[in-house]
């Protein structure tokens, strides 16, 4: 790192007063000038000095100097160099023994540094204790202890000469405590809440979340970072003890030394007082409206699981940790237990199955002295026993997850505890119809439930984080109504299912699929009581309307192991039967399992004859052909697909017309005959038009723009397969995505372009393997002839890179890529 300084290392903060102000006074031409100025002054001090320039951000330095004395001396002759101009610097200076890793400096000694500087002013030199204790105290005015912003303990603060600066921007008159950890992350949420207490229009700020969030954390932090705004200081008041609304003002009273009455006290002062754990004393939010009205510029900051609904309140949701923050959270409170804790990859799943709420983090991490992050991953199974083992000064609520649930579930109404028990019983979450039909949920109740943070409500669902329905679902098991609300759930998911089937092949099927994948949790659960009920005929119906939703979302393995264990698991033989036959078929014959595929098919034509059912009869021969397909039997596909079409025909089954006569334009195709196959493609193009399916309208201009690149008309098949890109995206299609980005690929090194036809190729296997989806035998060969063709272009090493890109592509980049011009 440049040769940076190592061992005891004094860091020297520099900083531009008002540089925002001083660039409209001067214009932009001569601040310009004087910020070079600036630079040059500062730099020829920290040449002379032996500083080492570890950062530079707009008009701010960071220098590291081996010695204290050294750093002084360029403190000085940056002051004297930049007296005669207008740009007036502060400059602060701590010593210490950071860790130099290889991105630099890591510790809190460089946050120190940055922190003495922020609370000086322009041509003020500020000066640590350690610092001063190497260099000498002489030229160093002592300006006593100050806590700083980032609530660390007491700072011993000196001043580099005599001058007179107003009093430092630190903690001055304050009772916040002082962590003992590091904040970390939280970089939008504390500005969000700074810039809301910074407002003049809110005064009353409520930070809402469930337990174990992090909210009096935030709190404590936005309160610090605003201090300046608050002669008459920022006040901490820690309600969790109380037991009576009557005493919340007596608390803040007593905390601001008032002798009188509140009020009285604080009078026309700037004071901001956070109210800590407001939830159990909400009759006491009146008392809070008095004390804004009786006080105008009095501030208030707090945090409750559920808002005061009081006049003028703006509440602000503490959201979990983002995904990032979370493992950083995980990995520093494993190393405060076991200092060389190395994260792996399970520390990431770890914090998503525990929604990435900070307390639920911390007491994972304190069992890393005794398991690995496997181990605890494997034990979240059941999160709230082994969640657990908090600290012992933390308050008893917080020293396990469950005890930190229950004093919100405590908090409830005997109707809300019922509500909110029997609402485990949707997985993922639920709109506000299923709330009210499965589980006879009102609106209000609802509603109290997302108030008081136990609930979340977004995209038209409610819906609970993981950790809360995993206590949610015991109090289920005490109340001893779940097995008949499971059942209750199965049915009304099974009807929502056999709504949409009808329009998973028309004109409304992007927003039914959508609709589906989002209660995907849901239809599991469903799927799992039919199971334990022996309710064989509804869970064939199931699996048999799921089975269109698996096959175009690209859930291949799940769909078909759900639909073969519903079929082994009851010997029913009426349409239920019949229909998770059909799926069960179609998907294996996607995986390219086409013996099994085929012998589905045959017994589903067995049972559609016995059954005298014409549509199923037509249906099962499209099965037969693709098996036979599948198995390189052209021939018994070409006569499978024809009686299929021709049985179809006289029966009027119109849609599955159009497939078995797309199907037959395919094999076709792939045998060579163009002329045959483009009429029977185009044919399957005008029944899916006229019928309204997009999807198979699209299908078949894929399967017409393979024809083209095939008669090699490049131009037109490209622009056909694009516009199957362009759809598959909306559908979340991944099987026409698979089947585009393979040709798109074969045709852009046809281009000459071989990196981006290896990136798309990359692309393409990635989403086949994540699916398990088998190409057809024609797109098998070309994919072989496409990756042969790379390899001789390309050579190894560059190819395994290009597809390496590629396969770190998501969906939507994958398309978004394949689609750019």
């Amino acid at each position: 790192m440049r040769d940076l300084p190592s061992g005891t290392v004094t860091f020297l903060f520099t900083d531009i007063e008002g540089s925002t102000k001083l660039l409209h006074e001067l214009g932009a031409e001569q601040y310009s000038r004087a910020l070079a100025e600036h630079r040059r002054v500062l730099r020829e001090a920290f040449a002379a000095n032996q500083g080492v320039e570890v950062d530079t951000q707009g008009d701010a330095f960071f220098v590291a100097f081996p010695t204290a004395p050294g750093a002084l001396e360029t403190a000085a002759e940056a002051l004297e160099g930049l007296g005669p101009g207008p740009i007036r610097v502060r400059i602060g200076i701590h010593t210490g023994t950071p860790h130099l890793a290889e991105e630099g400096y890591v510790g809190v000694d460089v946050h120190r540094a940055a922190r003495i500087a922020a609370c000086g002013h322009g041509g003020q030199v500020l000066v640590s204790a350690s610092t001063a204790a190497l260099a000498g105290t002489d030229g160093l005015r002592d300006l006593g202890e100050h806590r700083l912003k980032d609530l660390s303990a007491p700072e011993h603060i000196y001043q580099l000469g005599d001058g007179e600066f107003p009093p430092l921007k630190s903690l001055n008159r304050t009772n916040l405590p002082i962590p003992a950890t590091a904040f970390l992350g939280r970089k939008r949420e504390l500005d969000d809440v700074h810039e809301l207490v910074s407002r003049a229009d809110v005064r009353l700020l409520t930070l809402t979340g469930p337990g174990g969030t992090g909210k009096t954390r935030l709190a404590l932090q936005a309160a610090a970072a605003a201090s300046e705004r608050y002669p008459g200081g920022v006040f901490w008041m820690p309600l969790a003890p109380l037991r009576d609304p009557g005493l919340v003002l007596e608390t803040a009273r007593q905390a601001l030394g008032a002798r009188d009455g509140l009020a009285e006290h604080i009078g026309d002062t700037a004071t901001l007082l956070l109210f800590d754990n407001f939830e159990h004393l909400i009759e006491a939010a009146a008392d809070l409206a008095g004390l804004l009205a009786a006080c105008p510029r009095i501030d208030l900051l707090v945090t409750s699981r559920e808002p005061l609904h009081v006049t003028g309140e703006q509440e602000y949701p503490v959201p979990s940790l983002t995904r990032e923050e979370g493992a950083d959270f995980f990995l520093a409170r494993a190393k405060t237990i076991k200092p060389d804790f190395r994260a792996d990859g399970a520390v990431a799943e770890i914090c998503q199955r525990l929604d990435d709420l900070p307390l639920a983090l911390e007491l994972a991490a304190a069992r890393v002295k005794a398991l690995s992050p496997a181990q605890i991953l494997e034990r979240l199974e059941q999160r709230l026993p082994l969640l657990t083992g908090g600290a012992r000064d933390a308050p008893e609520r917080q020293r396990t997850l469950r005890a930190t649930i229950e004093w919100s579930y405590e908090l409830l109404t005997d109707e809300e505890k019922s509500l909110f028990a029997r609402l485990a019983v949707f997985r993922g979450g639920c709109t506000l119809e299923a709330a009210e039909q499965v589980v006879d949920a009102s609106l209000d109740a609802l509603q109290s439930l997302v108030d008081k943070s136990l609930l979340r409500h977004s995209q038209e669902r409610f819906w609970m984080l993981e950790t809360i329905r995993e206590y949610a679902a015991e109090r289920l098991d005490i109340q001893g109504d779940g097995d008949s609300l499971k059942q209750r759930h199965a049915d009304y998911f099974l009807r929502l299912a056999e709504e949409a089937e009808p329009h998973l092949t028309g004109s409304q099927q992007a927003p039914w699929l959508e609709r589906l994948e989002v209660e995907h949790d849901n239809f599991r659960l469903s799927l799992d009581s039919l199971r334990r009920a022996d309710r064989g005929g509804e869970e064939l119906t199931l699996v048999g309307a799921l089975m269109r939703f698996w096959y175009v979302h690209g859930h291949l393995r799940e769909g078909s192991s759900r639909c073969e264990d519903a079929l082994a698991a009851h010997d029913d033989q009426s349409q239920p039967r019949l229909k998770a036959l059909f799926g069960a078929g179609l998907l294996l014959h996607r995986l390219g399992d086409y013996q099994r595929a085929d012998a589905l098919a045959q017994e589903r034509l067995v049972l559609a004859r016995r059954l005298e059912d014409g549509e199923a009869v037509a249906t099962s021969m499209i099965a037969v052909g693709l098996a036979a397909q599948g198995l390189g039997d052209d021939k018994g596909a070409a006569a499978a697909y024809t009686e299929a079409a021709e049985l179809a025909r006289a029966g009027g089954y119109t849609w599955f017309l159009g497939i078995a006569t797309g199907n037959l334009g395919d094999l076709l195709r792939d045998q060579g005959d163009y002329v045959q196959a483009r009429a029977r493609l185009e044919e399957a193009l005008e029944i899916f038009r006229a019928l309204g399916d997009e999807r198979f309208v699209t299908v078949s201009l894929v399967n017409l723009g393979f024809l083209a690149a095939r008669e090699g008309k490049n131009d037109e098949a490209e622009a056909l397969l694009r516009e199957g890109l362009v759809y598959a995206e909306a559908l979340v299609d991944t099987e026409l995505a698979i089947w585009c980005l393979t040709e798109l690929s074969a045709l852009t090194l046809s281009r000459g372009d071989a990196e981006r036809a290896a990136r798309l190729t990359g692309a393409m296997e990635a989403l086949r393997e994540e699916t398990g989806h088998a190409p057809t035998p024609d797109l098998q060969r070309l994919s072989e002839q496409t990756r042969s063709a790379l390899v001789s272009e390309l050579g190894e090493v560059r190819l395994a890179v290009a597809l390496a890109v590629g396969r770190e592509m998501t969906f939507e980049q994958a398309v978004a890529y394949a689609l750019q011009t």
